[in-house]
C-alpha cells in the first residue's frame, strides 16, 4: 500500500535531518516520542535488551504471535540489541549515548524510561558529556511507577465518563496521557537543543505521567470547577458538558455525533431536521433563549428526545444526504475495522488518505501507520521503515563506536551482542 503525500511540489527538508536520538525505553509515551522525533528527521538509535523490553510481544498481536504494538511504534528506528546486564554491554550502551559523532551539535540526545539501571542516571552519563540533552519519563514526579491507566484513575477522569445510569468508574481506552506525555518529551528535546545552540550547556527533562494527566485536567479548568458550590461534575454519557451533542441512533441502526456548540451551528441543526416551529414553541413555552448554549445544556434531554424521531426514520446515508452542506457540525460513529478498511483499500487504489499511511513489512504484513500529524508545507513527514530487533545492532556500533569485524564478532560469541 502507499498514499501520495499532500501537497505540491517536493516534500520540505525534515527540521531534524542529521540529528541522532539514541532511546533505551518501552511501552507508549518515549518510544511515541522517539517516533515523532524519527518522522522529523532525526536517526533514532533504540538500545533494546537482547531478547526485547517487556513490551516486546505486547498486544495487539498477528496470527503468529508477533507485537503489532512494538512493530507499529517502533517503527523507523535502529534497534541495537546488546545484553545490559553485562559490564560490556553497559559500556556500549553508555559509548553509544554520548558519542559526538563527525556534528557533536547533533548528537548526544538520549530519551528514557528505564528504572534501576543506575549506569544510564544522568549523572553518570553527563560526566561523559557535559552538554547531553537527556529527557526521563517517569510514573509520578516522585519516582514512582505509573501507567496510563492507574494515572487515570488518579484523576478523577473516569469518574465523569461512561454512561450516566452506571455508577462504576469507566476508563477510555485511549493510551491519552501516554500520548501526551510523548508529545512533551518531544517538546523537551527540542527545547534542550534550544539551549544548547544558544548556551552550549545539555539539559536533563523529567516528564512524570501523572503530572501530564493532572495539569491537562486542572488546565480544563476541571479541578476549579469541582471547588465550586455546586461541587463535581455527574456523568452525561455522550451529553457534551455545557453544550447541546449527543449521539442519535439511525433507522438502520447506526450512530451518529451531532454537535450545536455555536449559535450557527445550533440555527443549521435546527432548519435541516424542519424544528424550527417545535423550536419556536418550545421556547415560548419555556420562556428560554436556545440559542444560548447554556440554556440548550440545560434542556438537552428535552431536545435530544424531540430529535431523536427525526434521526430514527432516517437510514445513515440519508442522514448524510440530508445534512451534508448545511453546517451542521456532526460525524457518523465507525468501527476501527471500517475506518482501516477504508483508509486501506484507498491507498491500494494510490488514492491520497491525509495522515493514514501503508507500510509492508516481512515481519507484521501490510502495516496501516499514522504519518507525523505536524505538515510543513502542506506535507506529512513520513517516510518509515520496519524495525526488527536487533536488526541494527553490529552496523551502528561499527558507524559510530568504530567497532571491527572482528571486535563485533568476540562481542556476539561471548554473548554481549545478538549474533
Amino acid at each position: 500500500m502507499t498514499a501520495p503525500s499532500t501537497g505540491t511540489g517536493p516534500g520540505p527538508r525534515r527540521p531534524l535531518d542529521g540529528f541522532t536520538v539514541v532511546e533505551n525505553d518501552s511501552f507508549v509515551a518515549a518510544p511515541s516520542a522517539c517516533l515523532a522525533l524519527s518522522q522529523m528527521g532525526a536517526e533514532v538509535i533504540k538500545i533494546d535488551p537482547l531478547k526485547g523490553g517487556p513490551d516486546i510481544d505486547r498486544w495487539p498481536i498477528t496470527p503468529e504471535g508477533r507485537s503489532i504494538y512494538w512493530g507499529t511504534l517502533n517503527r523507523g528506528k535502529r534497534s541495537v540489541a546488546i545484553d545490559l546486564r553485562s559490564e560490556e554491554g553497559r559500556e556500549l550502551a553508555q559509548a553509544l549515548i554520548t558519542a559526538t559523532g563527525e556534528d557533536p551539535a547533533k548528537t548526544g540526545i538520549f530519551v528514557t524510561n528505564n528504572v534501576g539501571r543506575s549506569f544510564l542516571t544522568d549523572d553518570v552519563l553527563r560526566a561523559e558529556r557535559s552538554d547531553l540533552i537527556h529527557v526521563k519519563v517517569q510514573g509520578t514526579a516522585s519516582g514512582g511507577p505509573g501507567v496510563d491507566y492507574t494515572v487515570n484513575a488518579e484523576t478523577g477522569i473516569p469518574g465523569v465518563t461512561g454512561p450516566a445510569e452506571s455508577p462504576r468508574p469507566a476508563n477510555h481506552a485511549l493510551p491519552a496521557w501516554d500520548l501526551l506525555c510523548g508529545q512533551a518529551v518531544v517538546t523537551a528535546v527540542v527545547s534542550g537543543l534550544l539551549q544548547r545552540s544558544t548556551t552550549g550547556e545539555g539539559t536533563y527533562a523529567e516528564v512524570a505521567l501523572e503530572d501530564i494527566a493532572l495539569a491537562a485536567v486542572a488546565n480544563l479548568g476541571w479541578y476549579t470547577e469541582a471547588l465550586q458550590p455546586a461541587g463535581e461534575r455527574a456523568k452525561h454519557g455522550n451529553h457534551i458538558f455545557g453544550t447541546f451533542g449527543t449521539d442519535f441512533t439511525t433507522a438502520d441502526g447506526r450512530s451518529v455525533m451531532i454537535t450545536a456548540i455555536t449559535t450557527r451551528q445550533w440555527q443549521a441543526l435546527v432548519d435541516a431536521t424542519g424544528m424550527n416551529a417545535v423550536i419556536d414553541a418550545l421556547q415560548a413555552a419555556l420562556g428560554v433563549d436556545l440559542s444560548l448554549e447554556e440554556n440548550r445544556y440545560a434542556q438537552r434531554e428535552t431536545l435530544e428526545a424531540l430529535l431523536k424521531p427525526w434521526f430514527a426514520a432516517r437510514t445513515v446515508a440519508e442522514v448524510t444526504d440530508a445534512l451534508t452542506g448545511t453546517g451542521v457540525l456532526w460525524a457518523p460513529y465507525r468501527s476501527i475495522g471500517e475506518v482501516a478498511a477504508d483508509a486501506a483499500g484507498a491507498s491500494a487504489a494510490g488514492v491520497a488518505t491525509g495522515v493514514l499511511r501503508g507500510l509492508a513489512s516481512e515481519q507484521l504484513g501490510e502495516m496501516l501507520v499514522g504519518a507525523n500529524p505536524i505538515r510543513f508545507d502542506g506535507h506529512y513527514l513520513s517516510g518509515e521503515r520496519p524495525t526488527v530487533l536487533g536488526e541494527a545492532t553490529h552496523q551502528v556500533l561499527s558507524e559510530k563506536l568504530g567497532l571491527s569485524q572482528t571486535e563485533l564478532g568476540r562481542l556476539s560469541d561471548s554473548g554481549v551482542l545478538n549474533s
